[in-house]
């Protein structure tokens, strides 16, 4: 109305808050597209086999803390396990993987790797100890001192 004074606050929050909430519904949107497109990439790969080598590991930890009412805090951490193999041709893939796989597996491993574009599948170790022990193998009689 003519002669009332104008909050500005109002005109504020009314201009700025939906654009505010227009940019976070655009980022959300656009991380579930690219999430969308890298799945449908990698389901058209093929998947392949190959010779490889563990040439590192490592982790990523995020954690997040929440303050909840009566003063209490509460968190929650989420460990993100990463391998690099290393293929015959010198190229290096870094690939998630699941704790499981990342305990079982140590830097040096050699085997054969499984994936499907940037999607890890599994990997299958060379035994080192069985190889070794082929015609090699020594067996001591020990009634015989």
């Amino acid at each position: 109305m003519p002669g009332e004074p104008s909050f500005w606050m109002f005109d504020f929050f009314g201009k700025v808050m939906p654009i505010f909430f227009a940019v976070i519904i655009g980022i959300i949107i656009l991380s579930a597209g690219r999430g969308l497109l890298q799945w449908g990439r990698n389901n058209k790969q093929a998947v392949l086999t190959v010779d490889s080598r563990i040439v590192s590991k490592r982790t990523e930890i995020n954690q997040h803390h929440h303050h909840e009412p009566n003063d209490h805090m509460s968190s929650r951490t989420n460990t993100t396990y990463y391998i690099t193999f290393e293929v015959e041709s010198g190229d290096r893939m870094e690939f998630t993987v699941n704790g499981q796989e990342y305990g079982l597996c140590a830097e040096g491993d050699s085997g054969r790797l499984t994936f499907q574009g940037t999607r890890f599948k599994g990997f299958e170790r060379n035994m080192r100890f069985a190889r070794e022990a082929g015609s090699e193998a020594r067996y001591r009689d020990y009634g015989q001192f």
